[in-house]
């Protein structure tokens, strides 16, 4: 069983849906009591940093969302929360993350050549195996839409990068592996995302 976790500003009906199709059995985590009946979570999201820091301390996710994690039992972030799950955010202030993966989030640079936020479709590099991308055609376009990234991760971490003025982490996991970070939106992706978020359904960190 799957948990979509409901924080106030994940795009909770487009995730569900795409894991309905693919006939992955999935369910909304609302509380922090329900992660006992979820071997996987899924943290979706669309918004600001803080403010989504904010709202995982008033429900009471934060801890859950570790001990989770640390059990060994697989994560996987979405476009912000991905981001959620670095040291620290800068968006709007700095603010403490989930720390779940080395690495500060950051303000893409100031460059005239490139519009902020990045919007729309971009391919990734691979950078170190990981079983999340199995079967997924790397050269395929992904769906993007951000303005911050995932900054000061160590290469080890990287599973593929983005081109978009320069080199910056699309997908990263933890030392362990089990808990996975994708900037891109994979339920938009057509194919080659829904691929990944069955990747997902089927990982194991055995």
């Amino acid at each position: 069983m799957i948990g979509v976790l409901d924080y106030g500003m994940g795009n909770l009906s487009s995730v569900t849906n795409a894991l309905n199709y693919l006939g992955i059995e999935n369910r909304i985590i609302d509380t922090k009591d329900s992660f006992s009946t979820i071997s996987k979570l899924i943290i979706p999201g669309v918004g600001a940093y803080a403010r989504a820091m904010e709202n995982m301390h008033k429900l009471q996710y934060v801890d859950s969302i570790r001990e989770f994690a640390f059990t060994g039992k697989p994560v996987l972030g979405i476009c912000l929360g991905m981001q959620l799950l670095s040291t620290k955010g800068t968006e709007p202030y700095p603010v403490d993350g989930l720390g779940l993966i080395d690495g500060e989030v950051l303000a893409f640079p100031v460059d005239p050549g490139f519009r902020i936020p990045h919007v729309g479709w971009n391919g990734i590099t691979s950078m170190n195996d990981h079983p999340i991308l199995e079967g997924v055609k790397v050269k395929a376009d992904f769906y993007f839409v951000h303005s911050y990234y995932f900054g000061g991760i160590s290469e080890s971490n990287i599973i593929a990068t983005t081109e978009y003025g320069f080199a910056y982490p699309s997908i990263i996991c933890n030392n362990d592996r089990n808990v996975i970070g994708i900037q891109f939106h994979p339920e938009k992706s057509q194919k080659q995302g829904l691929q990944i978020l069955e990747n997902f359904s089927r990982f194991t960190n055995a």
